[in-house]
């Protein structure tokens, strides 16, 4: 009876011993006649997961990949998950947001991989139609981020709708407005919830996948456009930094930049996401 238990109980450690590996390790997917490797992604719906879907429809099997993933709807848990080991990368932020994240949570020891598309800031309205007709006072709605309330702060810049102290660099805030000649209403709110305030404030800069994913490049006027010219906010690939060599990883990266990946988003989102090199 001993040796019945001790078998049973070297058999159940064997287990659990496999099932602490990480998601890549554990999954295997024998459709095809052949392994593949699955690494989960934690993405925003729109575009990230989209790409990825293609990804994983036209291009992974053939790579030796079978990619699951795992959709996030804000900016707060994605690096947490990655950090934590429940996703294999993540695929949604740009590099500030991943600095600003890193300064917060020394210990998160994240990589960037590499940048794959842009997505540009707009300024949308739904009841003024031009950017001129915006009144004195109105409210303009703002990511409450740091990094993105800094890109949406430029962007009013860019128009010459506020002025920013130069010494702020690319942590600008509300305090750091020097001029101010509409005196507009600046609004913070999170960055997912942009597109909803639409109803409650005159207009708001919204981030890109929020505005694609409210419809609002066809419901809203779009005020404004941020210059994507040397725009340093590309969206990326991102890993734990022990993950930065992996193969699975590098051919991922490579697929994220494939002929067809571009061609699909140039076609499907038409100058609002913006394809990127790898070295841009």
């Amino acid at each position: 009876m001993r040796k019945i238990w001790a078998i049973i109980g070297a058999a159940a450690l064997t287990t659990a011993v496999a099932a602490c590996g990480s998601p890549s390790e554990q999954a295997q997917d024998d459709e095809g006649g052949g392994d593949r490797t699955t690494l989960r992604v934690g993405a925003s719906p729109v575009p990230h997961a989209e790409i990825l879907q293609f990804v994983q429809d036209e291009l992974a099997a053939d790579a030796g990949l079978n990619i699951e993933i795992v959709e996030f709807t804000d900016y707060n848990q994605p690096n947490a998950a990655l950090t934590e080991g429940e996703i294999d990368a993540n695929y949604f932020q740009n590099v500030p947001f991943l600095d600003e994240y890193a300064a917060a949570n020394p210990d998160a020891d994240l990589s960037w991989v590499a940048n794959v598309h842009l997505e540009a800031f707009g300024l949308y309205a739904e009841d003024i139609e031009d950017l001129a007709d915006l009144p004195d006072g109105a409210q303009v709605g703002v990511p409450n981020d740091p990094a993105n309330l800094d890109r949406a702060l430029k962007l009013l810049e860019s128009e010459e709708l506020l002025t920013l102290d130069p010494e702020a660099g690319d942590a600008a805030t509300e305090n750091d407005v020097q001029d101010n000649p509409k005196d507009l209403e600046l609004v913070p709110v999170e960055a997912a919830q942009l597109p909803r305030s639409l109803a409650d404030v005159d207009a708001a800069v919204v981030n890109g996948n929020y505005a694609l994913e409210a419809d609002l490049p066809e419901t809203a006027n779009a005020l404004a456009w941020e210059d994507t010219e040397d725009n340093p906010y590309g969206n990326g690939l991102v890993v734990r930094a022990d993950d930065a060599g992996s193969e699975d990883i590098a051919t991922l990266n490579e697929l994220l930049h494939s002929d067809e990946v571009r061609t699909f988003i140039e076609e499907q989102w038409q100058g609002v996401v913006i394809p990127l090199d790898a070295e841009s």
